[in-house]
């Protein structure tokens, strides 16, 4: 029997070790490689074969949202399913949005991880049933055909809401433009954008909006 091939990606390493031990002792799935952030997620795609992606939604670097979104706009056929600590319906839409197939909870029984893994795998769509009614509706009318009022972040371009995280996590321009390989003047002026579409003035702004989307922050 072909097992599901499945990329753990959590930033706790204690969490991440549980959650192996957990798959590993399954009859149908295995994990064929874990990281700790969405960059190395998406390295990691490029390089080995796999079904899905197990993709914890606050990561330092590239929070899962991105890394999803990335994900799914080169290698279409990996599916994703996001692990979360938050029922709220705004993590959930834009889970669903960046092309996730599944939200599942972090308070989820055993049972319930393995039930949601397989149907993904099958191509179905899965949300822990504590998730609240407001949001299954509002992906029952997008399946529909009826598209959900776009996210502001969706205005943004993937460098501007990389570097909005990268903000937000405390690194200066010079160590942004390091780690994405661009110019320090390219990232003040991906700054300057970022303010003018959100509507915000000061760097303390784009933080605290960072922290309240959940881009980045403690989990």
């Amino acid at each position: 029997m072909k097992k599901i091939r499945l990329l753990l990606a959590e930033d706790h390493t204690i969490v991440r070790e549980g959650l192996r031990s957990l798959i590993d002792s399954s009859k149908d799935v295995e994990v064929v490689g874990e990281v700790g952030d969405g960059r190395e997620a998406l390295k990691k795609v490029e390089e080995i074969e796999l079904d899905i992606v197990l993709m914890d939604i606050r990561m330092p670097g590239l929070n899962g949202i991105e890394a999803t979104r990335q994900i799914k706009k080169r290698f279409p056929d990996v599916k994703v399913l996001i692990l979360s600590m938050h029922p709220d319906e705004e993590y959930v839409l834009e889970a669903l949005r960046a092309g996730a197939s599944g939200y599942i909870l972090k308070q989820a029984a055993h049972e319930e991880l393995f039930t949601a893994i397989r149907a993904v795998y099958r191509n179905d769509v899965f949300l822990s049933p504590s998730v609240s009614k407001k949001v299954v509706e509002a992906y029952s009318q997008f399946n529909k055909g009826i598209i959900p009022e776009p996210s502001v972040l969706d205005k943004l371009t993937q460098r501007e809401r990389e570097v909005l995280q990268l903000i937000a996590e405390g690194k200066s321009s010079k160590e942004i433009s390091n780690l994405l390989f661009i110019s320090t003047a390219t990232v003040e002026t991906h700054k300057a954008h970022l303010k003018e579409k959100l509507g915000l003035h000061k760097t303390a702004d784009l933080i605290k909006y960072a922290y309240r989307k959940g881009i980045t922050g403690p989990e």
